[in-house]
């Protein structure tokens, strides 16, 4: 559907908001047949206020299941096999003290563990890429230049109060409303959800710049992230591209406090005298806060509408991202009537505790960014000793490594406590850091190739059951299936493949790839079913 360029008066899914999220929660519904509107401010992607950089692989995982993953890997600046390094050094042109390597999972392509590495790429392209998988799809609409002044819900649906390009104030009714606008959420608002600050953050400049023949100073080779220890200007620095176009920041450094020079700041961080273009700055908090209401009847929110959280560790965008998943297959089951409006109210119980996890552990990573980490190599008079130098490494690679593996966070979160999972025995805890596949109910299916294929692009858009398809459950779970409107695909694997990676003969799987049901035998698979749709009483 091109770009909408009259508002209709109703919309049976209204998204207020066109960031990644919103087009995400769009991308999701059209991906199940489920027409939406999307409303966005800005007319145009800037490409100069890059926000997030770290696409994870389960993000890159979605966007497989959505057809794009290709053509983001085609476009971002940086190949993923470019680097999977951290460097901390003094200075771009200066001594390196310490690199973490296996960055956001940037080197698991090959990997059995997932379907897709993680990618490096400005998120300025993901969202082009995003609309154009809109404009190309005949259910899903977008707005541009559009925003949310109210929104409401009464007796006979929901509503956005929406100002137009005109300045004209005009009211579009729609069946559903989700709130994917940020801080300033109007959708939020409506739901009287309270946004709890954990952390007001402190405040920090970033710039964008170009600077040619900078590549050819690094004394460090490639790198993700070059983080910059010195007293005279702690920051950090990288690529946007292997071309000449480079972004940086810095800390504490609060602009109305005092105007910043970032050509300052970036001839700090180079260590040398380097030409620069700057093509943006911004001053910006790192505010962490979380929503403690985020859906009710016909209103919903997601992403940074519903939970705000600094950058280190590149976890806001893609949390977003699973919040947008998680919400738009079960309101495509509503809207397609296989499963009741009930099973709307796990959206908030399965992903707020993820987006508290994800909050808490970006707030760790806070706690020790450049101006800490310098502080340990500042002796107390003349320059640091050897032993200052490999004290240093030792404590940033303990303190830091969480921050860039993750996988037990980003790929081992789990919906142990949802009562659309069928058997979930919650696990115990496990480190942010390290993950383990997990084939209980809850969690993310383990993920394998399959006679040289993805075992995710056998699975259906809706639910799935893999295994061996020649026990009676199998047999079961089809007929319950068709008896009540539940789409199901069917996947057959080798009994002793499915027994040894699943602990089971049949895992039952929901449209996100997570498991809802395991086991040889069922007693009631209709039961199941049901439990797992929403439908149990």
């Amino acid at each position: 559907m091109p770009i909408v360029e009259a508002l209709p008066e109703h919309a049976p899914v209204l998204i207020v908001g066109g960031g990644p999220v919103g087009l995400s929660c769009a991308v999701e519904l059209a991906h199940h047949g489920v027409a939406s509107l999307v409303l966005e401010r800005r007319p145009e992607v800037s490409h100069l206020r890059p926000r997030a950089k770290t696409t994870s692989a389960r993000t890159m995982e979605h966007f497989r299941r959505w057809g794009i993953a290709e053509e983001i890997r085609r476009r971002a600046g940086l190949p993923v096999g470019w680097s999977d390094a951290a460097v901390f050094c003094t200075a771009l042109t200066g001594r390196e003290i310490t690199r973490i390597t296996g960055c956001f999972g940037l080197d698991l392509t090959g990997s059995e563990l997932v379907a897709e590495a993680g990618q490096q790429v400005a998120q300025p392209i993901v969202e082009e890429v995003l609309r154009e998988k809109l404009a190309a799809s005949d259910v899903a609409g977008l707005a541009l230049g559009v925003q949310g002044a109210t929104a409401g819900q009464d007796g006979d649906g929901a509503w956005v109060d929406v100002i137009d390009r005109a300045g004209v104030r005009r009211r579009v009714t729609a069946d559903w409303v989700i709130g994917c606008e940020g801080a300033r959420s109007v959708v939020r608002e409506a739901l009287h959800s309270r946004y709890d600050v954990i952390d007001e953050g402190r405040p920090n400049f970033s710039f964008v710049f170009r600077a040619p023949g900078l590549a050819d100073l690094v004394a460090h080779g490639p790198a993700v992230h070059y983080w910059v220890l010195s007293a005279a200007q702690p920051g950090l620095i990288g690529r946007f591209d292997l071309a000449d176009t480079w972004w940086g920041g810095a800390s504490g450094v609060d602009q109305a406090a005092q105007p910043p020079d970032p050509r300052a700041i970036i001839r700090n961080l180079a260590g040398t005298d380097v030409a620069v273009e700057i093509l943006s700055t911004d001053s910006w908090q790192a505010r962490t806060a979380l929503a403690d209401r985020w859906g009710s009847g016909r209103l919903f929110i997601a992403g940074d509408a519903a939970h705000q959280n600094p950058p280190w560790g590149g976890h806001g965008f893609n949390t977003g991202i699973g919040d947008a998943v998680n919400l738009g297959w079960k309101l495509a089951a509503v809207i397609n009537q296989w499963a009741p409006a009930g099973l709307l109210d796990s959206y908030e119980l399965e992903r707020r505790p993820v987006a508290a996890q994800t909050v808490d552990e970006a707030v760790r990573n806070m706690t020790s960014l450049a101006p800490e980490l310098s502080a340990v190599l500042r002796p107390d008079s003349g320059e640091p000793s050897e032993a200052s130098w490999r004290a240093a490494a030792d404590a940033i690679r303990r303190t830091k490594d969480g921050e860039f593996h993750s996988l037990g966070l980003t790929l081992g979160y789990r919906y142990d406590n949802s009562p659309v999972i069928a058997g979930a025995t919650p696990a115990p805890p496990t480190a942010n850091d390290t993950y383990r596949p997990d084939p209980a109910p809850g969690g993310r299916l383990p993920h394998f190739q399959l006679d040289g294929e993805s075992l995710f692009d056998r699975l259906g858009r809706a639910f799935s059951l893999i295994g061996d398809l020649t026990l009676p459950a199998a047999g079961a779970f089809a007929k319950a299936a068709a008896a009540l409107g539940v789409p199901l695909e069917v996947v057959g694997l080798d009994a002793s493949d499915c027994a040894a990676r699943f602990e089971a003969g049949l895992v039952l799987v929901r449209p996100d790839q997570h498991v809802a049901w395991r086991g040889d035998h069922v007693d009631d698979a209709e039961q199941v079913l049901r439990t797992v749709t929403g439908s149990a009483p």
